[in-house]
């Protein structure tokens, strides 16, 4: 049967709407390009004060890696921002605990580690919702922050953050340590080639999304990572120090 012109002219609309409906909810992904973001979105790049470097690590917490971070941490007098994955913490509640009582600051990265592109509004909202809420049982901090999986934002995503009163933030320098092929010295130079005052570092202390044993070149590359931060005359520390 031949379509009459209305009923094409009423597809291309519908087609045409969901076309804009999908741009509008992956629209804000386009803040995971790291120039771009650090240019027109230095709040969300993680930009602070000129003299303060904010460590962050995500998807822990791990049993098998989260306390040698603690250990060198501890050794190092550095406090940090871990952004917990809920599915993680649930496996080790007691890692939670741990990480606040050593004065280290504890924030989102989500229940499961998902590109938030395939959420939904309804489903974004539960994922964030119950990380943040097994955050605060566990630790008794509610946590301020929130970093998407992939470094990904939706506008479901940044809707979901805003209702319960969560901050996006991503990062400036990252150490790519999430590669087969990286090496304690490679973290440190990816690190350090992008790092200046004022942004905030992105490293993992667990690999549950990496490639096995990575944490282990992490935590190597850290000793000189923070000190060449102090070196440059910087202090380091958690996002809740570094004035954003």
């Amino acid at each position: 049967m031949k379509r009459s012109g209305s009923d094409s002219r009423g597809s291309g609309f519908l087609a045409t709407g969901a076309a804009l409906a999908v741009a509008a909810h992956a629209a804000p992904a386009l803040a995971s390009i790291a120039p771009l973001r650090r240019r027109l979105l230095p709040g969300l790049s993680g930009m602070g004060q000129s003299d303060h470097v904010a460590l962050t690590f995500d998807d822990g917490p791990d049993p098998r890696s989260t306390p040698a971070f603690l250990d060198l941490l501890r050794a190092h007098r550095v406090q940090a921002t871990f952004f917990l994955l809920g599915e993680m913490l649930s496996r080790a509640p007691e890692l939670g605990a741990e990480l606040v009582a050593a004065g280290h600051e504890v924030a989102v990265h989500g229940w499961q580690h998902r590109c938030l592109l395939a959420r939904g509004p309804r489903s974004t909202y539960d994922d964030l919702a119950r990380a943040r809420d097994l955050i605060a049982a566990v630790t008794g901090r509610q946590p301020r922050w929130f970093r998407p999986p992939y470094g990904v934002l939706t506008t479901s995503a940044l809707n979901a953050a805003r209702r319960l009163d969560l901050t996006p933030v991503l990062w400036t320098a990252w150490g790519r340590d999430w590669e087969a092929r990286a090496t304690p010295e490679s973290v440190l130079a990816t690190v350090t080639g992008r790092l200046r005052g004022g942004g905030t570092v992105l490293l993992h202390d667990s690999d549950c999304t990496s490639t096995p044993d990575s944490w282990r070149r992490t935590l190597a590359a850290l000793p000189e990572l923070i000190d060449g931060v102090r070196a440059r005359q910087l202090r380091i520390g958690p996002l809740s120090e570094h004035g954003m």
